[in-house]
């Protein structure tokens, strides 16, 4: 007995592999064809072998709670997802845009806020800006960018084109697991990779090192380059340490480094101190030196901000970066790529409703059991009002929150969002709703993931794909359906 695929049915959202009961859509005809061929105890046997990768390969996340910090295996689904290279082609081009008007904007933000004197963006939006950092204010780093590392949430609608939901532009995770799940693919669907002509992403490790490379102040063969972690204990260390072992970087936490009387940052080693060239920081900007921010921090480095003023250092993503990291901001970008690209975007946004607007507010608030709320810093899924899943008392709640600091909430209406067959109890399929993490890096040129991670939300009928909220992942495949 094989599972049966002629059951599956895609409800009225947009499927990423059927596209009518039992006909698979052209990116995904290699794929469905040999799942189709598998017997139960087979995909049984590919379960079990994913599973015992995650954990043979230590493919971690740790999630917050109030009983302490819990690791916890990654959750991934062996059926990948497929986008037709064609149409990923000009997402991509879409996604360097995005980033291109994005850096051109903070490096504005930073000196003559020229976009703000032509009224393209409200001064108040500014002024009321928590990641606008007055310190680096005149400050210009490498080439003009200031986030050379994106990572851009974007969704299909059921429409099946991508929107851009969100950009990531302070130190966005993800990618290692991006790889991995691409490692765990390979071992458990190896015949695969030799029939479809699936893009390869392995090149990302090498990729982010030349572009870290190409930012060091010093012109000498062999920069120095970190990766600056908060430890163990922090959500993303996995992917720290990934990234650090692929790269062959060092992998240092504040108490690594130190400034010196020349305003240089060093790494102490045990032959004594080395001269550090690049740092790629994961660390937010507020704990990166006590000196210039918080006060109290030992997760930075005393002097570094002043090291990077005088540009004896690099560090990327840039401090400030943030400034662009808003969803307030984020409802303007479409304005941003025509006020420095004269271009229309590529890949367009979500419609967005901005509660500092009254007139939009008085929208929001009328039609909350509709709506996606979101505050305007937030992260993994955290602080957000899924309006058809909330009960009256949350929407209450809500209101009042909105009321309080409209400037803080943005609105979106609750998308079609896609889904893909997933793999759920029993091994039965089911559709689960997902979107997509591309990461962009920006340096002396840009690159684009071919794909990216995909999220997927586990709960029948939920929107949220984060993993700390319970999501999983799958390995995302963009397929040449043209080659031969």
């Amino acid at each position: 007995m094989t599972i049966n695929w002629k059951e599956y049915a895609p409800t009225h959202f947009y499927d990423e592999l059927i596209s009518t009961p039992g006909n698979a859509r052209q990116s995904a005809r290699r794929l469905v064809a040999y799942l189709r061929s598998l017997r139960d105890e087979e995909v049984e046997q590919r379960r079990r072998a994913a599973e015992a990768t995650v954990k043979e390969m230590g493919v971690t996340f740790t999630v917050y709670t109030e009983e302490g910090n819990i690791d916890r295996a990654w959750p991934f689904d062996i059926i990948p997802r497929t986008i037709a290279k064609k149409q990923w082609d000009k997402t991509a081009e879409g996604l360097k845009q995005r980033l291109q008007a994005l850096n051109l904007f903070i490096q504005d933000l930073y000196h003559e806020q020229k976009i703000v004197q032509d009224g393209v963006l409200p001064r108040y939006i500014l002024e009321q800006s928590k990641n606008f950092r007055p310190e680096c204010v005149g400050i210009s780093p490498r080439y003009g960018v200031w986030a050379n590392i994106c990572g851009t949430d974007l969704v299909r609608d059921k429409d099946g084109e991508f929107y851009v939901l969100e950009d990531n532009l302070r130190v966005p995770s993800g990618v290692a697991y991006m790889l991995e799940n691409r490692a765990i693919t390979k071992r458990v669907l190896p015949d695969l990779f030799e029939q479809a002509h699936i893009a390869p992403i392995d090149d990302y490790p090498a990729r982010l090192f030349d572009m870290l490379v190409s930012l060091s102040p010093r012109d000498i063969e062999q920069p120095v380059v970190v990766v600056l972690t908060p430890g163990i204990f922090n959500s993303a260390y996995f992917e720290h340490a990934f990234l650090a072992q692929q790269m062959g970087a060092e992998l240092v936490e504040g108490s690594d480094l130190v400034v010196q009387s020349d305003e240089c940052v060093y790494m102490k080693t045990v032959a004594g101190l080395q001269r550090v060239d690049v740092i790629y920081r994961r660390i937010d900007d507020l704990f990166l030196d006590p000196e210039a921010f918080t006060p109290d921090s030992v997760l930075g480095v005393p002097g570094l901000m002043r090291a990077w003023r005088k540009g004896n250092v690099a560090m990327a993503n840039a401090p400030g970066a943030g400034v662009a990291d808003d969803k307030v901001v984020y409802a303007f970008v479409p304005a941003i790529i025509k006020y420095y690209l004269d271009q229309d975007p590529i890949v367009p946004n979500v419609e967005t409703f901005l509660c500092i607007n009254e007139k939009e507010r008085d929208y929001v608030l009328a039609n909350l059991d509709k709506l996606v709320v979101k505050p305007a810093n937030e992260s993994g899924g955290y602080g957000m009002l899924v309006g058809p899943h909330s009960t009256k008392k949350e929407r209450l709640e809500f209101a009042e929150l909105i009321k309080a600091n409209p400037r803080n909430y943005i609105a979106q209406p609750t998308l079609a969002l896609s889904t893909a067959p997933t793999l759920v109890g029993n091994n039965s399929l089911e559709p689960r709703h997902l979107d997509l993490r591309p990461f962009v890096l920006q340096g002396a040129s840009t690159y684009v993931t071919t794909g990216g991670l995909t999220r997927v939300a586990m709960r029948k009928g939920s929107l949220v794909v984060n993993s700390s909220q319970g999501g999983g992942s799958k390995d995302t495949w963009v397929v040449d359906t043209e080659a031969k």
